[in-house]
């Protein structure tokens, strides 16, 4: 995902005043807002849809990480004792 700074960075009053128009923007664009107060940052707007799938994919890329490390660490199991783990035999 790439931010374009031109359209996705949006002052707080712009918020306050058109609220409508910047989440109308979030959830066409599929970007996060960031929102400023004085220049600086200090939130983020995202349609849920797009923050779920975020938190899905982390989630996943969370689980293949500690998959891994179960691999370097010796602490894999066999497909079969997976199965019978799960009570899928």
């Amino acid at each position: 995902m790439t931010i374009k700074f031109s359209e996705d960075i949006v002052p707080l009053t712009d918020l306050k005043t058109n609220p409508g128009r910047v989440l109308k923007h979030a959830s066409e664009t599929h970007r996060p807002i960031l929102l400023t107060s004085r220049g600086r940052g200090v939130a983020v707007v995202q349609s849920v849809a797009d923050y779920e799938a975020a938190e899905e994919e982390r989630a996943f890329m969370r689980a293949v990480i500690e998959g891994l490390s179960d691999i370097d660490t010796g602490e894999e199991v066999s497909l079969d004792e997976a199965r019978q783990r799960l009570g899928l035999d």
